[in-house]
């Protein structure tokens, strides 16, 4: 008897193989197109959730949230994960106690901790002197106009005040800075828009530093500022929004002159 020899087939390739060999050649690997996905930290999705009631006015300024262990409850979290996320949007100015208040309450981010946040923005993307200088040609001349339209003699009152305060400053004084930055502040409080007084506020915060090294270095700064204040106040006090314009526009044009002046180049980065 003849025996017959048994054919043994070769294995079927499993299929991720078999998916594998159609790949072809030079195209990406499925496998390494993406890196693995990371699991956020509890206190975060805590986070998100309180900012988006916030955010979407389900939480009202002025509301008081639950209390940390009601919260923890409600999330089915531990309290210390509650805590973690409340500290987040507190330091985001979301979220604040209230002198003497056992409970945090929802409230508005205050506009220096905006600007705040916004200044350290522009340092890190290495914004120089000229180009916030050329924002600043865009904004102060519209926000000087508009609170010529819409100031109150309260108004009034605060930029006379604050004028006068930095023509009366002795030479040398680091304050000087600071009042010249409060008459813009003051300017934009008037104007009465409060996307233009966040939007300012941080370009006033960039410009200080180097404005210090200015006021003091060019002998006429302080009386062409000085001067350039007296102008916009009287436009303000007439309601003339096309002069507050002019002499905004020149007041911001003297600056880049006077850091020209006083050597500082207008591609220096910004500072804090």
């Amino acid at each position: 008897m003849v025996m017959k020899k048994k054919t043994i087939s070769a294995p079927r390739p499993r299929r991720a193989a078999a998916a594998a060999a159609t790949v072809a050649p030079g195209s990406a690997d499925a496998a390494s197109l993406f890196d693995p996905v990371e699991r956020s930290p509890a206190y975060t999705k805590v986070s998100s959730a309180i900012e988006h009631k916030i955010l979407s006015r389900a939480l009202r300024d002025g509301d008081v949230l639950p209390a940390e262990l009601e919260l923890a409850q409600q999330f089915r979290v531990h309290r210390s994960t509650v805590r973690e996320a409340l500290r987040q949007l507190e330091s985001a100015g979301l979220v604040s106690r209230p002198p003497g208040a056992k409970r945090l309450v929802v409230s508005r981010p205050q506009a220096s901790k905006v600007a705040s946040g916004m200044r350290h923005a522009l340092v890190l993307h290495e914004v120089s002197f000229v180009d916030v200088w050329e924002a600043m040609m865009v904004i102060e001349p519209e926000v000087a106009a508009l609170a010529a339209m819409r100031r109150t003699q309260a108004d009034l009152t605060a930029l006379q005040m604050t004028s006068e305060a930095f023509r009366d400053s002795p030479v040398g004084d680091p304050e000087a800075v600071n009042i010249v930055g409060t008459f813009f502040e003051q300017l934009g409080a008037a104007a009465r828009n409060q996307v233009l007084v966040l939007a300012k506020q941080s370009l006033a915060q960039v410009l200080a530093p180097s404005l210090a090294q200015m006021i003091d270095t060019v002998p006429q700064a302080r009386a062409r500022i000085t001067d350039a204040q007296r102008r916009i106040i009287a436009a303000v006090r007439d309601k003339n929004a096309d002069e507050a314009r002019k002499w905004m526009s020149k007041h911001v044009r003297d600056f880049k002159r006077g850091y020209e002046v006083a050597g500082i180049s207008p591609d220096t980065p910004i500072s804090v």
